[in-house]
């Protein structure tokens, strides 16, 4: 493969992770956000419209609707840096994880003494919410 389709699929999955974080910051922040910057932010990221069609949508410019993704995305940001709620979720459902995999282990093995890493994760998970 050379390094020009390497680039190529490198930004892409860049993308792909920018659009997730942002979904996710969305879903826990959106709300904060005003309705009309909410159905901008959506629109465009969101749903993968161009910056032409969201303007065209909103009744504003192309720049007006780049000016608001960014604000959009700063708000959220700063949301999570002083709530740490995507990060807590992120570490809750590891842990939900782990211990779904325990239980699949006692379930195969009847090792019942796995039951103690099932209650150590619980308390974790308990604690930390």
């Amino acid at each position: 493969m050379n390094a020009e389709v390497q680039e190529k699929i490198n930004a892409e999955d860049e993308r792909l992770r920018e659009v997730y974080e942002l979904s996710l910051l969305f879903d826990f922040y959106g709300e904060l956000l005003g309705e009309h910057k909410k159905q901008i932010f959506e629109d465009y990221v969101l749903n993968d419209y161009s910056l032409a069609e969201v303007a065209g949508e909103a009744g504003i410019s192309r720049q007006g609707v780049h000016d608001i993704i960014k604000r959009c995305t700063r708000s959220l940001k700063e949301y999570e840096e002083k709530l740490h709620l995507v990060e807590k979720f992120e570490q809750t459902k590891k842990l939900v994880g782990d211990i779904k995999e325990i239980s699949e282990e006692i379930r195969c093995s009847g090792n019942v003494c796995e039951l103690e890493k099932i209650t150590m994760i619980s308390e974790q998970i308990l604690n930390e919410i």
